[in-house]
Formats: C-alpha cells, structure tokens, sequence
C-alpha cells in the first residue's frame, strides 16, 4: 500500500483551498511515478506533479534529567499538486 494516510493540519488545509495541493504519508520505497498513479486511481482525479521529502524523527527528551531518550519515528510525505478542476475532498464522509 503506496498511500498510508492524507496529511490534514493547518498548513496543509491552507495549501488545499488556495493552490489545490494535498499531502500524503507514503510508503519510504514509494516513487514519484507510483505515488502520482496510486492518488489517481483512489481519488479518481488528475495529478500535474508530486514533491516528495523524507521527514525525520523528532528528539524526545526526558522531562527530569532534560537528555534524549529516542526519537519518533522518520517517515516520507508527499505533496501531490493537482490539474485544473480537479479536487479532492477529505471531509465529505465526516
């Protein structure tokens, strides 16, 4: 599975409404090409291009002591950037 979840928090839901573009959680092995086929055929729309970024693991720190116990787990996100008329709507069902 190519697609994991939709990226929905604030800056990502300002990019939707003004330039028609949708973050994803995506597969760390998943390409560019797979990644743009994967959201047309499950959205049912058009895609002009897909940014991809790995986004690394945040430091957690111990509360007490102040060092660094792990960190969060890394993961790759995917800015897919659709054609003229296309859109997708992530809250229809709620």
């Amino acid at each position: 599975m190519i697609l994991k979840k939709p990226l929905v928090t604030e800056k990502m839901t300002a990019l939707m409404d003004s330039q028609e573009q949708y973050g994803f959680v995506v597969d760390k092995k998943a390409t560019k090409p797979e990644i743009k086929k994967a959201v047309e055929e499950f959205y049912d729309v058009e895609v002009a291009s897909v940014n991809t970024m790995i986004q690394r693991g945040k430091s957690r720190r111990n509360r007490k002591t102040g060092q660094i116990s792990g960190y969060t787990n890394a993961y790759k996100k995917a800015i897919v950037k659709l054609k003229e008329g296309s859109k997708i709507d992530f809250f229809e069902n709620i």
